[in-house]
């Protein structure tokens, strides 16, 4: 057993469960899947990878989980380094995005399968009965997978992983396979049960609704690194850089470069004009940058010093979704009334609403 002496650190006042450092996964010759990434997981946390398909997320998860070896770096959990620990000798269970239920088995002894190879696994009856019960299942144990929906397989699979009581469970996209108004009920149903268990959830997801229902720590991933971590909050409104900004949310980012710094503000000069709006701290006079403009930074204002062309307009229910043209430049905002399209309006920035991030 390999032991990490280094004190353990706090994220947001919470002890740390898990860390990463300078973690690799590469396959033969071609580029790194995950290029050496950093990263925490404080205890009872939901703490989200969220990032475009083949960004490395899922490769993370099945490195935490044992099912794949790093090719550099670290793993500890509760002060110890996991290194080759086969997946069974981890205190981490995993929920695939498959499922993975035994078709031939009961509800109940797909959750008591894992007990049942255990020594000493006390009374496995009474844990199946507290595991099926946490995710509102009771009652189904005599039931088969196939008698079940997708919603309530995906109840038994998490009720599988817990059963064992793990320090950390993984959630490997567990709610792709559903439908809409499935997934938002299993969302709150999720983030309920994990703040019932106290246990830290690390899941995976393309899906950024998801991860801002879900999770206390967003790490926003693209090429096999990890560009931020934080709230979601945080990262929606404060984008570290032009790829946060613009996959988070769909921002409109309008290239220019930096003209001033302040305390808490930066000033912009853009094709569009010169704005001031808080920024990236890391960013400094001259510096090429991006002006992120969330739907919400532009409104249709009759005093507004912005001229746009109105292109598209798509009637969203609670409003209408605009999209304009100024200076060349693709504009997205909301509005409460419905322009006409082909005709040019006033916008106004609302400068406490954008952001200065870094360029692409």
């Amino acid at each position: 057993m390999s032991l990490d002496t280094s004190p353990r650190a706090t994220a947001g006042g919470a002890p740390i469960l898990l860390s990463a450092r300078g973690l690799v996964k590469r396959y033969g010759a071609h580029p790194p899947v995950v290029a050496g990434v950093d990263f925490d997981v404080a205890e009872r946390a939901f703490t989200t990878l969220l990032g475009p398909s083949g960004c490395g997320k899922t490769t993370i998860l099945r490195m935490i989980g044992g099912f794949e070896r790093p090719s550099a770096g670290t793993l500890t959990l509760d002060g110890v380094v996991l290194g080759d620990r086969p997946p069974e000798r981890r205190p981490v269970n995993t929920v695939f995005q498959s499922y993975a239920l035994f078709p031939h088995l009961s509800v109940h002894d797909n959750v008591a399968f894992s007990l049942t190879l255990r020594q000493g696994a006390g009374d496995i009856a009474a844990k199946v009965r507290r595991a099926l019960d946490a995710v509102h299942m009771a009652g189904f144990g005599d039931r088969f997978p196939a008698q079940l929906s997708g919603g309530q397989q995906q109840r038994v699979a998490v009720a599988r992983a817990m059963v064992a009581e793990p320090r950390l469970l993984l959630l490997d996209e567990p709610l792709s396979a559903l439908d809409r108004t499935m997934r938002a009920h299993l969302q709150t149903e999720l983030k309920d049960l994990q703040r019932r268990l106290g246990i830290a959830f690390v899941y995976v997801t393309h899906d950024q609704e998801e991860a801002f229902g879900l999770s206390d720590t967003i790490l926003v991933m693209n090429g096999g690194r990890i560009l931020q971590a934080d709230t979601p909050e945080t990262v929606y409104r404060r984008p570290a850089s032009s790829f946060v900004a613009g996959f988070i949310g769909g921002a409109t980012l309008v290239p220019g470069h930096v003209v001033g710094v302040a305390p808490d503000r930066t000033t912009i000069g853009t094709a569009l004009g010169t704005f001031v709006a808080p920024g990236l701290p890391a960013l400094g006079e001259g510096m090429p940058a991006s002006l992120v403009l969330r739907p919400d930074s532009i409104v249709l204002r009759d005093d507004g010093d912005l001229r746009a062309a109105v292109r598209h307009v798509t009637f969203i229910g609670q409003g209408y979704a605009v999209e304009a043209e100024a200076q060349g430049q693709a504009l997205r905002f909301a509005s409460a009334e419905s322009p006409r399209v082909g005709s040019t309006v006033p916008l106004a920035i609302v400068g406490d609403r954008a952001y200065v991030t870094a360029a692409a």
